[in-house]
Order: C-alpha cells, then sequence, then structure tokens
C-alpha cells in the first residue's frame, strides 16, 4: 500500500531563531537503502546541517541519520553529504541569490511526502542578536495581548450568566 500525506522526521527549529527567512524550496534527497529505513523510524537530526551548491549541484552537509540497526555490511555512514535533487532552474536562481550576498541554505524540515523522502530548504539571511530580541520582545507582548483577550472574554461571560 502507497504511503499517502506528508509525514514530518525532523524539524530544524532553531533556524527559525537563528535566521530570516526570505524563501522556501522544497527539495528531493538522494539516500541510501539503510537511510530511508533508518529515517522510516523517525531517527534523524537537521542541527548544525546546511547546504551548499557546489559545480551546479545542491548538497546537504552536516545532516545526521543513524546507522540501521538492522543493516549490515550495507549500512551507510551517519553525517555523509547528501545531494539534494532541484530542478535545474531553481538551483540557477539560489546561485544567483546567494552571490547576491549574505544568503544562506538552512534545511527547515525533512519529511516524507507520498512515501518519498523531501527536505524543506530555505534561503536565509542571519539575524543579529539585537534582531532575536526584538523578535522575542514582539512574541512576548502578543501573548500577553492573548491573555488580556481571554481572560476578558471570561469575565464578560460570568457576567451574562
Amino acid at each position: 500500500m502507497k504511503e499517502k500525506g506528508r509525514k514530518v522526521i525532523a524539524q530544524n527549529r532553531k533556524a527559525r531563531h537563528d535566521y530570516t527567512v526570505l524563501d522556501t524550496y522544497e527539495a528531493g534527497v538522494a539516500l541510501m537503502g539503510t537511510e530511508v529505513k533508518s529515517l522510516r523510524m523517525g531517527r534523524a537530526s537537521l542541527v548544525e546541517s546546511f547546504a551548499t551548491v557546489d559545480d551546479g549541484e545542491v548538497w546537504l552537509r552536516n545532516l545526521h541519520v543513524p546507522e540501521y540497526s538492522m543493516g549490515g555490511w550495507t549500512n551507510h555512514e551517519p553525517r555523509r553529504t547528501r545531494k539534494l535533487l532541484l530542478h535545474r532552474g531553481e538551483i540557477e536562481r539560489l546561485i544567483g541569490k546567494i552571490r547576491e550576498g549574505g544568503l544562506t541554505l538552512v534545511p527547515l524540515s525533512l519529511y516524507f511526502n507520498d512515501g518519498k523522502v523531501k527536505c524543506e530548504l530555505a534561503l536565509a539571511r542571519g539575524k543579529r542578536s539585537y534582531d532575536k530580541r526584538t523578535d522575542l520582545a514582539k512574541r512576548d507582548a502578543e501573548r500577553e495581548i492573548q491573555r488580556a483577550y481571554g481572560r476578558a472574554a471570561k469575565g464578560r461571560a460570568r457576567e451574562l450568566r
């Protein structure tokens, strides 16, 4: 039976904190059999992983996929460099934008899409520490506003009884 839908394997939550995401791309990942089996068990880590463009090809580096426990001599190397599969036009656009300066490719998540492993890749700009602080302050302010609305709604609900 063919798998349907999207099943998330791993997410890079810190990427959205450390980078401003400008654009996202969905890329296929060229994998070995034991890597897919290890990913089906839900084991992968995107921490410290990044993508590079070398000789017109996009490569995912530092992605940690642990060895498959049932694999023998055919097992893969956990932190090997993996090729990302994108259309030629997308790669050309990425090369142009990266050369503009200050931009990098960061993997946001790894997931199964209809049985195939995909990587959500972000074209991003690094945040400075004061940018991170302003983002945290905005999030805290919005959370406080929502709490105030909730308290006010509960107060009015009691008055109507």
